[in-house]
């Protein structure tokens, strides 16, 4: 049986993965369950880990994987207040959701079933480079990665990104929009000509494009010099 803030943690972990295909920070934990320090959040995902609801991925920056959710998940009535989404839960209570961690780039070939979208180019997970023009090339992906809407894959160079599971040489897979919630993780277009994948904040009349790596500095922008132009849902690793 779960703790309140054990079972807080899980679902926002969870429902984290669900919409952007990466796991929340450690600070973003943190804020989300008001604690006042990191360590609280480690005690948790242990305690997770050894009640087998969460794994650890080795070797890899901030990479959690949701197992299995409570049994009585779908129903429980903070799950519903907090605006959750429920999860399709067997009666073991194993998750049934799409997979919340990178599929090997080879795994698309496994299905017939598989959809294609464009692959449009190369996006920077570091200093902005060029913007994006489709090339003609496809890539295919299976088919409960994409949502409603349109999308498109674009190979990741670079390394900002790091910390929020986005490696050099990951491809992710981008929904089409031209808006975004603060913490989204966007493609942004700067000033028209160049490309960049963060995540973005707005307060008052500037717009932040922050990395998930310390050792890049967070750009801010004037609101007319960045265009939103879709977001982060999921993403493919070769190994």
């Amino acid at each position: 049986m779960l703790t309140r803030k054990q079972y807080e943690l899980l679902m926002f972990v969870h429902e984290r993965i669900r919409e952007t295909g990466v796991p929340p920070s450690f600070d973003e934990m943190k804020d989300a369950l008001d604690l006042k320090s990191k360590s609280g959040i480690h005690r948790l995902i242990t305690a997770l880990v050894e009640r087998g609801f969460i794994h650890r991925l080795e070797h890899r920056a901030r990479a959690l994987e949701v197992i299995k959710l409570p049994e009585n998940t779908a129903q429980s009535p903070r799950f519903k207040s907090a605006g959750f989404s429920p999860a399709l839960v067997e009666n073991t209570g194993s998750l049934r959701a799409k997979p919340p961690v990178p599929l090997p780039a080879g795994a698309m070939m496994a299905s017939t079933a598989n959809t294609s979208i464009p692959l449009v180019g190369k996006i920077a997970a570091g200093t902005p480079i060029e913007a994006l023009q489709a090339n003609g090339n496809e890539i295919t992906v299976p088919p409960d990665m994409l949502g409603a809407g349109e999308h498109y894959a674009l190979h990741v160079t670079g390394d900002s990104m790091i910390n929020a599971g986005i490696l050099d040489g990951d491809t992710v897979i981008i929904r089409k929009a031209d808006t975004a919630t603060n913490g989204d993780i966007v493609v942004a277009l700067v000033d028209d000509a160049e490309a960049t994948l963060k995540r973005i904040r707005r307060k008052g009349e500037t717009v932040a494009l922050e990395a998930a790596n310390p050792a890049y500095e967070t750009r801010i922008y004037g609101p007319d010099r960045v265009k939103v132009q879709g977001k982060l849902v999921g993403l493919l690793r070769h190994y």
